[in-house]
């Protein structure tokens, strides 16, 4: 396991190296998905994004259909690694558990100054829900534009009403995924959370946020150094 107190960097190792080239891997792919998605709409056309220096390929649709299919070769490898090396590891910590929700409001509440936070494991409960939320709206994204793929390779016919609403969910998934990366983003507004920051960067965050808000991970570690 990766993770471990380092007592004489006042540090703990939260995420290992793989954890973090996944997540970024993920989040560049996704990024570039809904950008180039947006531009075969078209968009960026019509409200002249590609008249900005640099940026007149946004319009072009081969260009950004190659980003696209790119970037989502990219995501699938990603994600396909990462069900595959957590589910051999049996890695559960960040899937969702029974009194979540209630759980995060009581979170919220605490960093709004209302009442105090619920002892935390190594994911608070509101990462576990968002980690569903985004993990499912990217899957989603995933089997809907395999399925656009495959429409249209020659020979193939799905029929007029299976397309409808393939790409119909295929745009309501990357909605869903917008609002999920909104949300996951509106959380660092709160200081307490930003904490967590580091570790998605070296793998490592601060001992004393630790011991002082996950305590159901410190007290794990502590005993399994001991």
């Amino acid at each position: 396991m990766a993770d471990k107190i380092l007592a004489g960097e006042k540090k703990v190792k939260r995420h290992g190296f793989s954890v973090r080239v996944v997540h970024w891997t993920v989040a560049v792919s996704t990024f570039l998905l809904i950008f180039s998605g947006i531009g075969q709409l078209p968009v960026y056309r019509r409200y002249m994004l590609d008249r900005l220096p640099g940026l007149a390929w946004t319009s072009d649709f081969s260009v950004t259909l190659a980003i696209h299919y790119w970037a989502a070769v990219l995501l699938i490898l990603a994600v396909t690694y990462h069900l595959v090396y957590h589910g051999l590891r049996r890695d559960r910590g960040i899937l969702p558990r029974r009194g979540d929700v209630r759980q995060s409001v009581r979170i919220i509440m605490a960093m709004l100054g209302q009442g105090e936070e619920p002892e935390n494991d190594k994911y608070l409960a509101e990462q576990r829900l968002a980690y569903a939320f985004i993990g499912f709206s990217l899957l989603l994204l995933i089997v809907t534009g395999l399925v656009k793929v495959l429409k249209n390779l020659p020979g193939v016919d799905l029929g007029a009403d299976i397309i409808f609403w393939v790409t119909a969910l295929h745009n309501a998934a990357m909605v869903l995924l917008m609002l999920g990366i909104a949300a996951h983003l509106a959380a660092f507004l709160f200081k307490e959370n930003r904490y967590l920051l580091p570790g998605m960067f070296t793998g490592k965050v601060d001992l004393d946020y630790v011991r002082r808000r996950h305590q159901l991970w410190y007290r794990r570690l502590a005993q399994k150094g001991r």
